[in-house]
């Protein structure tokens, strides 16, 4: 995917103000709109100038788009951090799908799609209408626009609960005509048991209202931080577990680390790796609480003269052939 730089297509410098962003759109609207141009590549240019402006005129779009960094430059290889869009607040749109302008419809590029489209958090067209509540007026009083911010949390932290301080960043228009980015501290209550993709409700702290109308609310859309150990299905949660070769056939009782804390589990006799072993209720908690699931890995001891003494009379006394399986169903298919 190629990178698109917005302010070079709109022939203004990174800190321009609004008006000015505005007065450049104009001014090349005219020059490049496909039925008054005679440039060859009118439309091509004018479909360009028609995504830089959408981004560019949105408060929310631009300063997120600025947190990219101002090292890329226009054609080059470009794929979005992990972390695009996490604790970035931004009013919902009105549901615009897969990259498609606010406007007139023109199909916009991949990178305006990746970084804006459907699965973005900054999908959608903004305007006063557009939040949950923002267009419900009572006379001359108006609900403010609810907003919405994607926000990283540890496992453990949903698993637990519990408050957190949390970081949030706030578009705004400057007087001056400038975006910039306000820094916002909460401190959020997080319920036991939350998954991926759900919403944290914070009554009254959206946009104010108007003429004595309710503030509207803030949704923190919850995305997991991955885990070194543990991996998330649902609310099951699974963990691959080292086990020694006698552990396992001997079905001996291992310690097995739980988001909980670990516990001891009581391995079959003759264990087999990859085998996966349940822990009942010891995943996210819930009307329904998950599992965990044990996947054993049994691992060697490290090469010693003690390890391999200890296998050559393992191989001397047990007459063990792994393959035997394998052998016969050779001769049968032969």
């Amino acid at each position: 995917m190629r990178f698109k730089d917005y302010y070079a297509v709109m022939g203004v410098p990174r800190g321009a103000t609004q008006d000015e962003i505005k007065r450049a759109y104009r001014k090349l609207a005219r020059k490049f709109h496909p039925d008054v141009s005679k440039e060859k590549d009118a439309e091509e240019r004018f479909k360009e100038l028609q995504e830089a402006h959408e981004v560019l005129k949105d408060a929310e779009k631009r300063a997120a788009y600025d947190q990219l960094g101002a090292d890329w430059r226009q054609g080059q290889e470009f794929r979005p951090p992990p972390d695009w869009g996490k604790g970035f607040e931004f009013t919902p749109g009105r549901g615009e799908r897969g990259g498609r302008a606010a406007g007139p419809g023109a199909d916009f590029s991949d990178f305006f799609s990746e970084l804006f489209g459907a699965r973005s958090p900054f999908g959608g067209a903004h305007g006063f209408e557009s939040a949950g509540r923002g267009g419900a007026g009572r006379g001359f009083a108006a609900a403010g626009q609810d907003h919405v911010a994607r926000v990283e949390i540890d496992l453990e932290d949903a698993y637990r609960g519990g408050t957190r301080t949390l970081e949030l960043r706030t578009p705004e228009i400057t007087p001056d005509g400038h975006v910039t980015s306000k820094p916002r501290t909460l401190r959020v209550s997080i319920p036991a048991g939350v998954v991926e993709g759900q919403q944290i409700r914070l009554a009254g702290q959206g946009s104010a209202g108007m003429g004595g109308g309710p503030a509207g609310d803030l949704y923190l859309e919850v995305n997991l931080r991955p885990h070194p150990l543990f991996k998330l299905e649902g609310r099951d949660v699974t963990v691959q577990l080292p086990v020694a070769p006698w552990e396992a056939a001997l079905g001996e009782s291992v310690s097995v680390p739980t988001l909980g804390g670990p516990v001891e589990m009581k391995l079959p006799a003759g264990a087999r790796a990859g085998q996966r072993l349940r822990l009942r209720g010891r995943g996210l908690p819930g009307p329904t609480p998950g599992d965990q699931y044990v996947t054993l890995v049994i691992m060697l001891p490290p090469d010693s003269p003690q390890a391999r003494d200890f296998f050559a009379r393992m191989k001397q006394d047990l007459s063990f052939d792994p393959r035997a399986g394998l052998t016969a169903s050779a001769r049968a298919s032969a």
